[in-house]
């Protein structure tokens, strides 16, 4: 038998260290060189992080477009699963097609985070991309971020995150994101319970869910915060106000816009001036449309009501429509959305309705401007200044009594060849330049 004698002096040296035992090293000191050597390995991760999570281009870079077809789509899905006409307890899908998808993640980027996104789908399994602009780190402005969620049940889950080139553990993004929603006061439990299944294939996604009648009601409620309610009721009593003190039956716009946005001013000194402008455009809007805010805010039914009157803009009541809806869409989803709103409005018009009106387009961009405008956190303070102090409607709109107005599409298509056409960009670059010079607008460029 093979024997394997090692000196006693060599396990000493492995315990105690060099010198056969003489010189002793404590556990104590062992344990701090290890925790020393920890912290060093941190510091360097910690200094890493930037270079691998943080990156100086995007890889991700798209143009958000949105056109009138995205929005017409948009509008069958909503219209097939209108909340009115869906009885409780029914189970409903709702189909939306790869493309529609990818450009609504690619807007939202844009939209929320000054970016860009791609969406791509295969085999039960969804991939999202985004570039997104970010100032934590200088010199390296850009944070690419790459997701995959798979099919789960009932709703997919998160299989890979990794930002830049540093991978990050599921459960850490996840709990990111739930706390991040507890901070925003969003809560979105209620929609989870109706979801019964979520499918990822090449043709997009498909929603199947369980309508329940109280499902719209707590939907608003993990959507509209106390705030926000405490800030509609105010605009909304503004409104009251304004109408009530009103001789004639009917009145310009800009009767209503100086008080209400006097009131926005005034509350802005202590507030948000963007969460004022938009709860006092959709406060308008309501008004100007004859719609309630009780489905958004059901306490509503006990408000005071405005007197009714009949609100004109530029001489006509239609003009004041498009104005404040294209408004109140700009304030609360971007300029590219309330354009492209406005244009399919037209073309529907164009196949049977009242015809292609460019004075229509016109006031759709002007408000679109001024909800641009109220949204943006340089812009907001001064629209609230400008709007409260004595108006003209010339202050909202620009001359438009030489626009063509168009009886049917077939005469739309013959005269200016179609959305996109060069006679129909023609006509959209005047209007452009007329809302370039109203001061209003002027100021922001």
């Amino acid at each position: 038998m093979l024997r394997v004698s090692v000196p006693l002096w060599r396990f000493q040296s492995l315990v105690y260290g060099p010198g056969r035992g003489r010189a002793f090293v404590s556990p104590v000191r062992i344990l701090s060189r290890l925790a020393l050597s920890g912290l060093a390995l941190a510091i360097v991760g910690l200094c890493l992080i930037p270079f691998l999570a943080f990156d100086t281009a995007p890889a991700i870079e798209r143009a958000a477009e949105l056109t009138p077809q995205h929005i017409e789509r948009a509008q069958r899905i909503l219209a097939t699963n209108d909340p009115r006409r869906l009885r409780n307890g029914s189970v409903r899908t709702i189909a939306i097609a790869t493309e529609d998808v990818d450009v609504a993640v690619n807007y939202l980027a844009h939209r929320y985070a000054a970016g860009s996104a791609l969406m791509e789908f295969a085999d039960g399994r969804a991939r999202v991309r985004a570039s997104l602009r970010t100032a934590l780190i200088p010199g390296r402005p850009f944070i690419n971020v790459s997701l995959t969620l798979v099919e789960g049940d009932p709703v997919p889950r998160v299989t890979m995150v990794r930002l830049g080139a540093l991978p990050i553990p599921v459960s850490l993004a996840e709990f990111v994101v739930r706390r991040a929603m507890g901070v925003a006061g969003v809560d979105l439990t209620p929609v989870g319970h109706a979801l019964r299944a979520v499918d990822l294939d090449d043709s997009g996604l498909r929603f199947t869910y369980q309508w329940d009648d109280d499902l719209a009601d707590s939907v608003r409620t993990a959507l509209v915060s106390p705030g926000e309610r405490e800030r509609l009721h105010a605009y909304h009593q503004a409104l009251v106000g304004a109408t009530r003190s009103s001789s004639p039956p009917r009145v310009s716009l800009i009767d209503l816009v100086s008080p209400v946005f006097a009131l926005a001013e005034q509350r802005s000194s202590a507030g948000d001036p963007i969460a004022e402008n938009r709860a006092a455009i959709l406060v308008l809007a309501g008004y100007v449309v004859g719609q309630s805010l009780v489905p958004i805010v059901p306490e509503a039914r006990t408000w005071d009501r405005p007197r009714r009157l009949g609100v004109r803009l530029a001489g006509r009541d239609d003009l004041a429509k498009h104005f404040i809806v294209s408004a109140v869409l700009s304030a609360n989803t971007g300029g590219p959305f309330a354009d492209a709103v406005g244009i399919y409005k037209e073309i529907a018009d164009s196949r049977g309705g009242s015809g292609f009106s460019f004075s229509d387009v016109a006031a759709d961009r002007a408000g679109s401007r001024l909800g641009t405008l109220a949204e943006h956190q340089a812009t907001a303070s001064r629209l609230q200044r400008q709007l409260a102090s004595p108006l003209t409607e010339a202050t909202l709109m620009p001359s438009i009594v030489d626009l063509p107005d168009v009886p049917n599409e077939a005469e739309f298509k013959r005269r200016f060849g179609g959305v996109d056409a060069p006679g129909y960009r023609r006509v959209i670059a005047d209007i452009d330049a007329r809302l370039d010079a109203l001061p209003l607008f002027t100021a922001a460029r």
